[in-house]
């Protein structure tokens, strides 16, 4: 009974203590939110009369900004106004200095215009001139050696027409002058000479250049050997010519009157030439110093019928010259082998005019070339004129602060000025100029 009271009363004793501790941390948690509420409380207070107050200041900014709004207002009015005004002063300088700048640019223009004019002339002048003093020369060149080589057709047609007359001449010649030559050699072989020398000069070949006469010459073992004549061919070749007489043999051969006598003259005829071959082979003139020979020599015969009398009398006579470099000829062959070097000669002018041609045509052409190289130097030059104009024009007229848009503000800042812009010009630079300006904004 005891144990159990003990145990009841405990077991309230409990209960009571849990309950009023339960009450205990109840009023704990009440008390504190009401804390919290109150502080809440003022906080709310607080913050709602910090908003009273911006809201005060925001009706304070509103009115400030609405009076701004107006200044503004009235301030963009009165610019637009301005704007308008300039931009009716714009145009009406457009309209009055489009005219002045047009006549300005045209004038530099003319000015430039006449200045490469005279330029051009100028250098053309001095293009042209040469080229046509060297075409002239070129015609005058090409017609002298036209007409030489017809000169020279008809003098080579009229001399083959005298060479008969010539040879009966000389041949007359001889006869008249038998007796008085007769027996004396020294006069023999001048009178032989003179007949080669007419020969020569009526060959056409010039003397002294061509061919030459009485040449000295010095052989190695220091003998002095003068050849009659010495003929220049081209590339430096030469012909040498001797001179000999057989007058006397041929004379008897002419006055004999058995044909014992006859027969007996013209074996010293033929004597008479092998001698004249043997003496004028030993003295080798086509090896002499300074003598680039075709490798034989001329003996001139200079009576035409006493030639023809050896060469008739034997038939081997001319193989047997040949084979000691010797070719006999008379007035009548030498004269159309001269004939043949002449012609030699004159086709080798006209090779060395052909190639004087060609050298003047070429140089010709390389004059034209430059002509048209000149030329294009000349277009070229212009083009870049015209480029650096119209680069000159854009520095002048586009983009933001161009000259000519600082040159107008100038002027309507209050720069005194007597002249106008061409107001095409301007126009372009104050639209260029005000739309860059917008592009940066």
């Amino acid at each position: 009974m005891t144990d159990w009271l003990w145990q009841s009363v405990w077991a309230f004793s409990g209960f009571f203590t849990g309950t009023l501790l339960a009450s205990i941390i109840a009023a704990l948690i009440v008390q504190a939110m009401r804390r919290q509420w109150q502080q809440s409380q003022a906080k709310i207070q607080q913050q709602n009369e910090e908003l009273q107050r911006l809201l005060g200041q925001s009706k304070d900014q509103q009115h400030y900004l609405e009076k701004e709004s107006i200044t503004l207002e009235q301030q963009f009015a009165a610019a637009q106004q301005v704007w308008q005004e300039k931009e009716a002063f714009y145009r009406e300088q457009k309209k009055q200095n489009e005219v002045e700048f047009k006549q300005l640019a045209q004038d530099i223009m003319n000015q430039q215009g006449v200045k490469l004019a005279k330029e051009n002339e100028r250098q053309l002048g001095s293009l042209l001139t040469p080229l046509g003093t060297q075409i002239q020369k070129f015609q005058e060149r090409v017609e002298k050696s036209y007409e030489a080589e017809a000169r020279e057709r008809f003098s080579l047609a009229k001399e083959i027409k005298n060479l008969q007359q010539l040879n009966q001449k000389i041949s007359d010649d001889a006869v008249s002058l038998t007796h008085a030559l007769k027996g004396q050699n020294k006069l023999q072989g001048g009178w032989g000479e003179v007949i080669l020398e007419r020969i020569l000069e009526r060959s056409g070949l010039e003397k002294g250049r061509e061919y030459q006469l009485q040449a000295s010459y010095q052989t190695e073992d220091g003998r002095r050997l003068q050849p009659d004549v010495v003929i220049h061919l081209p590339d430096n070749k030469q012909i040498v010519v001797d001179s000999k007489m057989v007058l006397v043999s041929y004379l008897a051969y002419m006055e004999a009157e058995t044909e014992e006598d006859r027969q007996r003259a013209l074996k010293q005829h033929l004597d008479a030439v092998r001698r004249h071959m043997k003496e004028l082979s030993a003295k080798s003139y086509q090896d002499l110093p300074g003598v680039s020979s075709l490798d034989f020599v001329l003996l001139f015969i200079p009576i035409e019928a006493a030639f023809g009398l050896a060469l008739q009398a034997d038939n081997g006579l001319f193989s047997e010259a040949f084979e000691h470099n010797i070719i006999i000829v008379g007035p009548s062959n030498l004269l159309a082998t001269l004939r043949t070097v002449q012609n030699i000669w004159r086709n080798e002018k006209q090779s060395q005019n052909a190639i004087e041609i060609a050298r003047q045509a070429g140089a010709m052409y390389d004059k034209f070339s430059g002509f048209v190289q000149d030329m294009d130097d000349i277009g070229n030059k212009l083009d870049a004129v015209n480029r650096s104009h119209d680069a000159a024009l854009k520095k002048l007229s586009t983009g933001r602060g161009n000259l000519l848009a600082r040159a107008e503000k100038l002027k309507v800042m209050g720069a005194k000025t007597t002249k106008a812009l061409p107001e095409a010009h301007l126009n372009q630079a104050l639209e260029s100029s005000d739309e860059e300006a917008r592009h940066e904004e």
